[in-house]
């Protein structure tokens, strides 16, 4: 983990310079604003998003670009930031692929507790869905006894190998004790259109990949997995109501490469609190179904990325990496 420099500055000279407004620290170019998943996907959602409130409220000097490597299940975005050490123009939207990734790929040389963490802007959520065309699967127990019978015929779309739907996914198996056959397409919103085109026959996306679709009347959420419902799905039940022990996050967290300098993390965590705070953000965690509360920052976001980093592990051990990978 990163031990943060404190910011020394004598008053004195910085009068003899130039005023504090001037002295602050500002993005010299265009940032690149990294996003470890494909396009149509919640991260890249919620990254074009925040880009495009910054450009709207003119919140920095230099334009936000965003950029998706979703090569390798983040591996691409995950690499390129851990080379980009230093570097006080590149930001990141992450999921919980920051964790699982450099788990199952070991050989990938990267301690994510190394990068420097900026804002932790919602947790999202994930809900079980099918096209509304099964009129046959209605609630959780008609889907289990569906996918019991197609067996590994039964296609669930993902977004590859160790992210979080096939951490999910494997979870799902070994809960209800069926095999699935695992599909990854590039990115959540490709899922979505590929369970409106039964390609595939359901898929776990979060709330934000499936909205278009489930408010057209094409697909239907069947179970989330959530402590408690969201207020943008009432009537869906939590697995936890139907007695299933399974709830998973996913966290929406903006981090740097490592060695970032101090005076360039201040600036980037007052502009995504000044983001978080706005009213267009809260509007869209609302409708979208993210946990908004309070924009985690500093040692809490390093101590939470700690902590996600070994319950992912744990998570992987019980479920096996072979399960979420396919192999």
């Amino acid at each position: 983990m990163n031990t943060f420099k404190l910011l020394v500055a004598s008053a004195s000279a910085l009068a003899l310079t130039a005023p504090a407004a001037l002295a602050e620290w500002q993005p010299k170019k265009p940032v690149e604003f990294i996003i470890m998943a494909g396009t149509g996907g919640g991260a890249d959602q919620i990254a074009r998003l925040l880009q495009g409130l910054i450009q709207k409220k003119d919140l920095s000097p230099r334009p936000f670009i965003p950029i998706n490597k979703p090569g390798g299940s983040g591996a691409e975005a995950l690499r390129y930031m851990q080379d980009k050490a230093g570097d006080n123009h590149t930001v990141m939207m992450t999921l919980n692929s920051f964790y699982t990734t450099p788990i199952i790929q070991e050989d990938l040389g990267i301690d994510v507790t190394e990068f420097t963490p900026i804002g932790l802007m919602a947790m999202d959520t994930f809900l079980l869905w099918v096209n509304t065309d099964r009129e046959d699967i209605t609630d959780l127990d008609s889907f289990n006894a569906a996918v019991s019978e197609a067996g590994k015929n039964w296609k669930v779309g993902g977004t590859g190998s160790g992210q979080e739907d096939s951490v999910l996914t494997a979870m799902m198996e070994a809960e209800f004790g069926y095999d699935v056959t695992y599909i990854p397409f590039p990115g959540g919103g490709t899922v979505a259109k590929n369970l409106v085109g039964n390609q595939i026959d359901s898929t776990v996306n979060n709330p934000a990949e499936q909205m278009e679709f489930w408010r057209a009347g094409n697909t239907k959420p069947l179970v989330q997995f959530s402590a408690e419902r969201m207020p943008a799905f009432p009537d869906v039940p939590t697995a936890k109501e139907l007695g299933v022990e399974i709830e998973y996050y996913m966290q929406r967290s903006v981090n740097g490469p490592p060695d970032m300098d101090p005076e360039a993390v201040e600036w980037y965590v007052n502009l995504f609190q000044e983001l978080f705070d706005s009213e267009e953000w809260q509007a869209f965690c609302k409708s979208d179904g993210l946990t908004c509360e309070k924009m985690m920052k500093g040692e809490d976001l390093a101590t939470f990325h700690e902590n996600q980093k070994v319950a992912h592990e744990k998570l992987i051990e019980k479920v096996g990496a072979g399960a979420i990978t396919g192999e």
